[in-house]
């Protein structure tokens, strides 16, 4: 594809499909190119370099996240379609989580993102401390259980790689790390309670029972209330 046919958005939708595809550690610009017909001085020309690319990927795909309308939701119902948003998001695109930890990311829909999450506590009535803090804390949650969906998929592609049967490698990995966890009593229960779902399986609505609790606490911050 031509450099004067070939546009950024095009580089940038097609970098996104490797990367649910392959993973960060898939992309290069000669499979780039390949998935485009394009050579790579042409894509140089639009998007700079790989980093740069990373960059503008990771920022189109916060643009997924449906933005709640503040004026007829109320903060706790809007923080929660938020969280859940973002949450929903990062598991269509594991690669996100190890691209925060490795390239320097910012754009104009995060930080869209950011600003209504903002607006939903300084709405709330939290004070701009507060609200920066609950911002913060949700963001880290969100993130902490999206890196278990996200290793799950890296440790798949990693095996799937690697030769051999991956399934059976993953049954015998399982099997040896159920028979030590058998030797504490307490993940012996739960082993034998959940048997079917596999060790080190997490619970169901796990993570919205967190979100919940974490939402409950911050409630009770708020000013005015008792404890806050």
């Amino acid at each position: 594809m031509p450099r004067d046919t070939l546009t950024r958005e095009q580089i940038v939708d097609t970098t996104i499909e490797l990367l649910d595809q392959e993973g960060l550690d898939g992309l290069n610009m000669r499979s780039l190119g390949k998935r485009l017909d394009s050579a790579a001085t042409a894509m140089y020309w639009h998007i700079q370099n790989k980093d740069n690319l990373v960059r503008l990927a990771t920022d189109r795909v916060w643009a997924e996240i449906e933005l709640p309308d503040l004026g007829t939701m109320d903060w706790r119902t809007a923080a929660e379609t938020m969280a859940g948003g973002m949450y929903a998001m990062m598991n269509r695109h594991p690669w996100l989580v190890q691209a925060l930890s490795a390239y320097l990311l910012y754009g104009e829909n995060k930080s869209r993102y950011d600003e209504h999450v903002l607006a939903v506590y300084d709405g709330a009535g939290f004070t701009t401390e507060q609200a920066d803090r609950a911002a913060a804390a949700v963001f880290m949650f969100v993130l902490g259980n999206a890196v278990g969906a996200a290793a799950n998929v890296s440790i798949g592609r990693r095996l799937a790689h690697g030769g051999g049967n991956p399934e059976a490698r993953l049954r015998e990995t399982t099997i040896a790390a159920t028979e030590i966890a058998r030797k504490f009593p307490r993940l012996r229960d739960r082993i034998e309670a959940a048997a079917g779902t596999g060790y080190n399986a997490a619970p169901e609505s796990s993570f919205e029972f967190g979100l919940a609790a974490l939402l409950d606490g911050l409630q009770k911050s708020l000013p005015g209330r008792a404890g806050g």
